[in-house]
């Protein structure tokens, strides 16, 4: 019977600890800033390694029963469905588990508070504008932390008046 099910205790832990579990991580990921997903949103990161992990555990632990593996992936994917439909329906919510993009140069000026907040350094927006065509930052008007962690740049010539407010940044 092990095999299959151990108990219904077991199951109350696996959900219990999956939703603690995974509230932490995303609170800790969400704490750690845009730079620590880079190009994974952080329900996406968690999903793929909690499912891999939970699933590896599963397998080679004999101590866990299939149910209780099954039970963790429900508890994953339900936190990610649950979390995912209040952001949708929520600001508050959405605001606290959402990422905001941040300006961090804009008019040939560094942007020292949202580079310092968002852990970047010159150099990894000097090295992005380079990769993107630019050999300096002289036709760039401004460059964005996106909230995947990638930099998206607005070169002067792409700006023709329009103000960078309408994108909803900040800086």
């Amino acid at each position: 019977m092990g095999l299959f099910f151990n108990s219904w205790n077991d199951l109350g832990r696996v959900l219990v600890l999956g939703v603690l579990g995974y509230i932490s991580l995303v609170l800790l990921l969400r704490v750690s800033g845009n730079r620590t997903l880079s190009k994974l949103n952080a329900f996406d990161f968690v999903v793929t390694i909690a499912l891999g992990s939970t699933f590896g555990s599963f397998i080679l632990n004999k101590s866990i029963s299939l149910a209780e593996g099954v039970m963790a992936f429900l508890v994953l994917i339900g936190m990610q469905y649950v979390i995912s439909w209040l952001t949708i329906r929520s600001k508050s919510i959405k605001k606290i588990i959402k990422n905001e993009p941040f300006l961090v140069y804009y008019n040939e000026e560094y942007l020292k508070d949202s580079i310092k907040h968002s852990r970047v350094d010159k150099g990894e927006i000097e090295q992005c504008a380079r990769n993107q065509g630019y050999p300096n930052m002289e036709r760039i008007e401004a460059v964005v932390l996106e909230t995947d962690g990638s930099f998206s740049i607005i070169s002067k010539s792409e700006k023709q008046g329009k103000e960078l407010e309408i994108f909803g940044l900040k800086d």
